[in-house]
Parts: C-alpha cells; sequence; structure tokens
C-alpha cells in the first residue's frame, strides 16, 4: 500500500525524522491560508502516488500568496503525467503546502528488503535528486549499502559509515546518524517494504531533513496497523484493485486484453511469461490463493471481466487445497450469471481434477478444455 508525501512525512515525524512544516491542501482556498501560516510563501506539491513529479511541473516555488494562489489553481484538477504514471497520468486532488528550505546538497536514503540475505538494507547516495535507478546504471560506486542484522538493528557505526561514505559535512553526521536511525525504525515498526527519502537534505542553517518522503507498506501486514490503513486514498488506485482486496484477491492491472486467474503467484506469473511467449497480452494478474472459495471464484470472475480490454480469458489452476471440483463450480456459476460471451480456456491439474473437468463438461457453456499450460496459453492466443 502507498500513501501520499504528507502522510508519509506525519508517520516519519512520529519517530523523530526531521521534515520541513508543510500542510495538505484540498482547495486553492486552503493552499493559500496554509500558505500565509508559513509567512506568505512556499513549496507548492501535486500530492499523487507516482515518482518524478517535479519533473512533470507538479512542484512550484511561490514567492508570495499570488504565486500560490495561481500555482494550487493550476495544479488542482490537472492530469499529471509522470513516467511512472504511464500516458494516462493521474488527477490532482491534493496539495502540499511547505516551507521554502535553503538547501546546501542533496543526497539520497532508501530502506528496502533485499531478498538476495533476507534482511533490510538501507542505501545512501549522494546524489540526490535523481532516480536511483539512474544512479545505479551510471555511477554505481556512488551509492553505499548496509546490510542491518534484525536481531541489533541499525547500529551507530553503520549510520556512520553511510554518512562519510556520502560525504555529509562532519559537523551534521551526529544528525545525520539520527535520521537514519529513525528512518530504519520506522521502517522496521511499521512494517514498510520501501522507505525513500529523496532528496535528503542539508540546509544552509545545518539541518538534516526529509525534503521528500515515499513510505509502501506490506499489505500483509496492515492489519496490525489501522492508523495506516486510514491513510489509504482509493482515488489513487485501480476500482478493479479496490474490489479484489475486499475478497482477499491478489489483482494487478495490466494493459494486455488476455484475463488470467490462477491459484499461486508464481503460476501466475509463470502463466503470463507463456501468454507473451506465444504472442498474447496478459490484462491482468490475478492470484486466487491456495483456499479460495466459490464466492471468491465468482468475485474474481467478475472483476477481470470488468476491464472492458478482456477479449478471453485463461484459468489456470492446479489443485492441491484448492480443488478442482471448486473453481470448476465456481468458473461455471460465474459464466451464467454474467452470461458470458467471450473465449474461456481452461486448465485444470490435481486434487479432484476429473471430477472438475466432468462439471465444466456437463456445464452446457463454450469452455476450452487444455491439456497443459503451453496447450492452454496457445489455444486463448489464437482465439482472441
Amino acid at each position: 500500500m502507498n500513501i501520499h508525501e504528507y502522510q508519509a512525512k506525519s508517520v516519519l515525524a512520529q519517530y523523530g525524522v526531521a521534515v520541513p512544516t508543510g500542510k495538505v491542501a484540498f482547495t486553492v482556498d486552503e493552499a493559500v491560508a496554509a500558505a500565509q501560516e508559513l509567512g506568505g510563501q512556499g513549496v507548492v506539491k501535486a500530492q499523487i502516488h507516482a515518482g518524478g513529479r517535479g519533473k512533470a511541473g507538479g512542484v512550484k516555488l511561490a514567492r508570495s500568496l499570488d504565486e500560490v494562489r495561481q500555482h494550487a489553481s493550476d495544479l488542482l484538477g490537472k492530469t499529471l503525467v509522470t513516467h511512472q504514471t504511464g500516458p494516462q497520468g493521474k488527477v490532482v486532488k491534493r496539495l502540499l503546502i511547505e516551507q521554502l528550505t535553503n538547501i546546501e546538497k542533496e543526497y539520497y536514503i532508501g530502506v528496502v528488503v533485499d531478498r538476495a540475505s533476507g534482511r533490510v538494507v538501507m542505501m545512501a547516495s549522494e546524489e540526490g535528486g535523481m532516480e536511483i535507478e539512474e544512479v545505479a546504471a551510471k555511477s554505481p560506486e556512488k551509492i553505499f549499502r548496509e546490510t542491518i542484522d534484525p536481531a541489533v538493528g541499525l547500529t551507530a557505526f553503520q549510520a556512520r559509515k553511510l554518512a562519510y561514505g556520502i560525504n555529509i559535512p562532519k559537523p551534521l553526521v551526529n544528525k545525520a546518524v539520527a535520521f537514519m536511525t529513525a528512518l530504519y525504525n520506522c521502517f522496521v515498526d511499521k512494517d514498510c517494504s520501501v522507505a525513500e527519502i529523496n532528496p535528503l537534505v542539508v540546509t544552509k542553517e545545518g539541518e538534516v531533513l526529509a525534503l521528500d518522503a515515499k513510505l509502501n507498506f506490506d499489505d500483509n501486514a496492515l492489519y496490525r496497523h489501522p492508523d495506516i490503513l486510514a491513510l489509504r486514498d482509493e482515488d489513487e488506485e485501480d476500482p478493479k484493485e479496490i474490489e479484489a482486496s475486499k475478497f482477499g484477491l491478489n489483482y494487478i492491472a495490466l494493459d494486455g486484453n488476455i484475463g488470467c486467474m490462477v491459484n499461486g503467484a508464481g503460476l501466475a506469473m509463470a502463466t503470463m511469461d507463456t501468454i507473451k511467449y506465444y504472442g498474447g497480452a496478459p490484462a491482468n494478474f490475478l492470484d486466487v490463493g491456495g483456499g479460495a472459495n466459490q464466492d471468491q471464484i465468482r468475485e474474481a470472475f467478475k472483476i477481470i471481466l470488468s476491464d472492458e480490454n478482456v477479449k478471453g480469458i485463461l484459468v489456470n489452476i492446479f489443485g492441491g487445497i484448492m480443488k478442482c471440483d471448486v473453481i470448476a463450480n465456481g468458473v461455471v456459476a460465474a459464466a451464467k450469471e454474467i452470461q458470458l460471451n467471450k473465449p474461456l480456456v481452461v486448465r485444470l491439474e490435481g486434487t479432484n481434477v476429473d471430477l472438475g473437468k466432468q462439471i465444466l463438461n456437463e456445464s452446457g457453456l463454450n469452455i476450452v478444455a487444455a491439456d497443459s499450460l503451453a496447450d492452454a496459453a496457445q489455444r486463448i492466443v489464437a482465439l482472441v
């Protein structure tokens, strides 16, 4: 789950991470009032769930209340297109009005989970303000990493090592160490998947601040953090993904025309890869999980078909805990309820597979049975 920049800064501030003073605004008048509290000037920042806002014109400096009003009027309701939104962009519905900062130097600090080591890693670079992927490609030697022992946490030694590596001014190293420690504590306590400060800035007044902040959270841990769940902005999410989450389904919309319903994330990815291999394009990732019931299968079907780009559906189920007859009943019920008129290819294997195939064959529906994943992918690609 993602949250907005102003929300991320609020969460970080609870742990002692230094952030600029700012206030969210949903209207032009609120933006002007917020700027007035900051002395009549500020930074007007569009709040959407995407990076690259500055390059797309979503961050404006205002030296007067008139400029604040003008920038707020220009940004609110505007569709902002960045490298992360795709060509469709995102509509700006809220702004962060923030104090102006006397920037001396920009840096990058990020915290992620390293799957190779199974541990949290803190990364730092003196190339702040740039995309970290770009820095990694052009100047990998400028990225410093510290792998953190979960039993010990981020040590002061590791934080100092990072601070010296990215050339934080020596008088500010202790402030940088405190900043990194607070960031790490927030990452662990709130079950984050990503915590990114880009840029971290050193000011002319000698402060170390998070000028921008991005926090992503592990969806599976949200039940432990109702305060974080309350920050969810459904306007920034695909309605189909929201609907799927209500039924415990893992759904991600893609750009293709072949709907996929699979049990298991690994099998779902393999299914999408196989569709691509045979010249097709998956319209979604949808993992119904290992223990889905008939109602969930029916809802999954509805969500797939709510995408107008879907021209056909591939159901690929390996029955273990999830029995093939349950899947078959769910598919038949959904197909009848929505009066399915698009090609449907079903590949079943595993527990109760014969019963599942019997249910499909006796349904009276136009369902194409496949014997393998490769066979299923080729058939649905040919049909659409």
